[in-house]
This record gives C-alpha cells, sequence and structure tokens, in this order.
C-alpha cells in the first residue's frame, strides 16, 4: 500500500494500492478500512479518477464521499 500525501490534512483516507483494474483505499475510520473498487464495480473512469486523485494526494476521499462509487469488497 502507498501511503495517501492528503496535502491538506482533511481526509479519511491514509493509504492506497492501485492495480490494472482497480484501487483498493484504506480509511483512517469507520467500521470497514479496506474497500476495493473495481472497473466492473464502479467503471473504468471512476477507476481512472480515484487512481489519478490517490496518486495527486488530494480530493480522493471527497471524491468518493460525493459520487458514492459502488465497491467489490470491503473489510
Amino acid at each position: 500500500m502507498q501511503l495517501y500525501r492528503d496535502w491538506d490534512n482533511d481526509s479519511n483516507v491514509i493509504s492506497y494500492d492501485i492495480g490494472d483494474d482497480y484501487i483498493i483505499v484504506q480509511f483512517r475510520s469507520g467500521r470497514y478500512r479496506n474497500y476495493k473498487y473495481t472497473n466492473l464495480s464502479t467503471g473504468s473512469y471512476n477507476i481512472s479518477e480515484m487512481c489519478r486523485l490517490a496518486n495527486l494526494g488530494d480530493g480522493l476521499n471527497e471524491f468518493i464521499g460525493k459520487h458514492k462509487p459502488k465497491y467489490e469488497s470491503k473489510w
């Protein structure tokens, strides 16, 4: 997992892992901490945007909260 930069220190996201067709996002709090989003579950556009924001280190938590992409699994 890569640490999420969170440039303005306002995110619940702490780390992420990017694969060919998925992103796993680890959150700081919540009942479930890890969510796996895939092209199949949420669409390739959302995955591309989530990966871009994760690498940028800003906006990923806001994107997830606003768009509520469907996840494949959580644990």
